[in-house]
């Protein structure tokens, strides 16, 4: 549950990283440090404890380059020694670090023997020496040691490193952890989540496992493959606001996000299900609406009713012979949800939903078992479906990818935009929930529920539901943003009293 922020450009780097690190504090960890290069010294800080108590140390560093790290520690205990950044004997280059490097005490014994020593216990430590060794002894550059050192690990990665030798770039690399290039005007933003510099850019480069990104302040990025092949990764908008990953007010997130549930709702079934007051007239807005919300429309008494799953129903498959999603799951034989925590109960959810109104099997895997047991799979009749809030659960991915090994259609349902999942998937629905920073979920576990529910209405209509069924259980969805609605005021008004004025203003 580490976080990692890195920036190079005209402002603070201080400030940035700081403000980086505090949004990434739900995460969860136990210490903090940064990496600021300032007229050709590197300044470290490290503090265990909370991000408020690195700022206190931290927040006067001078410098417009840096990294930073949240840790939770799995190799040495929570310390300064082994908190991040980790540098070699020379502090040339800073690293932070996040995943666990499988074989780092095969590198240790082969370090060691070669005169390097250790200051941790941490494996981002093996890391940094590993990286120097090979810079010094082949004579390469910081980039390519750090492309050479990387085809030697085993295990998982998202790296960001600052040179004290070029103060001009960042270098990031990432294998199974989550790890975002921001884009602004002359200066970029690393981070394993891109709420940490959202304020500054919505604009972003995705990196894919085994690929690295090198970012120059005045000269642009390049991206690349951990073999030296040149990419051209594509830049995305990210969705989303700065007050969504704010509390705006409330005491903490998952009370905020509680809150949030009716608007998320409507937002997952904007524009998918629609309803108008005679078959055939104009679409009234996304639906779903409620007298005093002033977010929700009313919906009409007397409806005609569709149901739109763009994700699902463009063409998939080989040229030649192309098909639909929809087409895929309405012939499957099984379909099969994986996911892990609040996404595997979602899919219990689902396997009901499903086997009650399409007819089908449906099994709901816990992904860390499914990409482990070797399932058996049929690409002929089976289809995977995996769910996943931040589009970026390892396990989650890893069944994916063994799904996919194996020929099968696979679909992803998850909430982040241009994740890995959603990537990687042949094609999916996103829930549209906005950020949740609350480690409980809550309007994410009830759009994936929903998500689920319009996928059995889509695959089951005039297959094994009638029309009238269909408009009626459509309709009944569309109701549910209301329903929740009156259910929080009415607990509100039970249970929270004194609080209700301020949190009915707030909401």
């Amino acid at each position: 549950m580490c976080g990692i922020t890195g920036y190079v450009g005209k402002r603070k780097a201080a400030e940035i990283l700081l403000g980086g690190l505090a949004r990434l504090e739900y995460r969860g960890y136990d210490s903090a440090g940064l990496a600021v290069v300032n007229g050709g010294k590197m300044n470290i800080r490290k503090k265990v404890g909370k991000v408020k108590e690195l700022k206190a140390v931290a927040s006067d560093v001078e410098g417009t380059v840096g990294i930073g790290h949240t840790r939770w520690a799995t190799h040495g205990e929570p310390s300064e020694k082994n908190a991040h950044p980790h540098v070699p004997s020379d502090s040339s280059f800073a690293l932070v670090h996040n995943g666990i490097v499988e074989n780092y005490s095969t590198l240790r014994e082969m370090l060691t023997r070669n005169g390097c020593t250790f200051y941790s216990e941490t494996d981002t430590e093996v890391l940094v020496k590993l990286i120097d060794h090979i810079k010094k002894t082949e004579s390469l550059t910081l980039q390519l040691a750090t492309r050479k050192a990387l085809t030697q690990v085993q295990g998982t990665y998202g790296i960001c490193i600052c040179s004290q030798e070029d103060p001009d770039i960042l270098i990031a690399a990432r294998m199974g952890s989550p790890l975002i290039v921001g884009v602004g005007e002359e200066e970029y933003f690393v981070a394993s989540d891109a709420s940490a510099f959202l304020e500054y850019t919505r604009n972003v480069l995705h990196l894919n496992d085994g690929e690295m990104a090198v970012v120059h302040r005045t000269e642009g990025h390049q991206v690349s493959t951990l073999a030296g092949q040149a990419l051209s990764p594509r830049l995305v908008a990210l969705e989303g606001s700065l007050e969504q990953i704010e509390k705006g007010g409330y005491k903490h997130f998952m009370l905020k996000e509680i809150m949030e549930q009716p608007t998320a709702l409507l937002n997952c079934m904007r524009g998918r299900v629609c309803i108008s007051n005679e078959p055939g007239s104009p679409v009234l807005g996304s639906q779903v609406g409620d007298r005093a919300h002033p977010l929700l429309r009313p919906a009409p008494i007397k409806s005609g009713v569709s149901l739109t799953l763009g994700g699902i129903e463009q063409l998939v498959g080989p040229e030649g012979a192309k098909y639909t999603m929809l087409d895929k799951l309405r012939a499957a034989r099984r379909i099969i949800i994986c996911g892990c925590g609040t996404s595997w109960h979602a899919g219990l959810v689902g396997e009901y939903i499903l086997e009650t109104l399409c007819k089908v099997p449906v099994e709901v895997e816990y992904a860390s078992e499914f990409r482990y047991r070797n399932a058996v799979l049929r690409a002929d009749e089976d289809v995977v479906i995996v769910i996943s809030q931040s589009g970026e659960t390892a396990d989650t991915l890893a069944a994916l990818r063994y799904a996919k090994s194996q020929g099968v259609l696979c679909m992803g349902i998850c909430n982040t935009v241009g994740s890995t999942i959603a990537r990687e998937t042949d094609g999916g629905i996103y829930l549209h929930a906005g950020p949740e920073i609350g480690v409980a979920s809550t309007k994410a576990f009830t759009c994936q529920v929903t998500v689920l529910a319009m996928l059995a209405l889509r695959i089951s209509h005039t297959r094994t539901i009638s029309d009238a069924q269909y408009s009626e259980l459509a309709l009944a969805l569309s109701s549910l943003p209301n329903k929740i609605d009156d259910l929080i005021r009415c607990n509100l008004r039970d249970s929270l009293p004194s609080q209700l004025p301020r949190i009915l203003i707030l909401n």
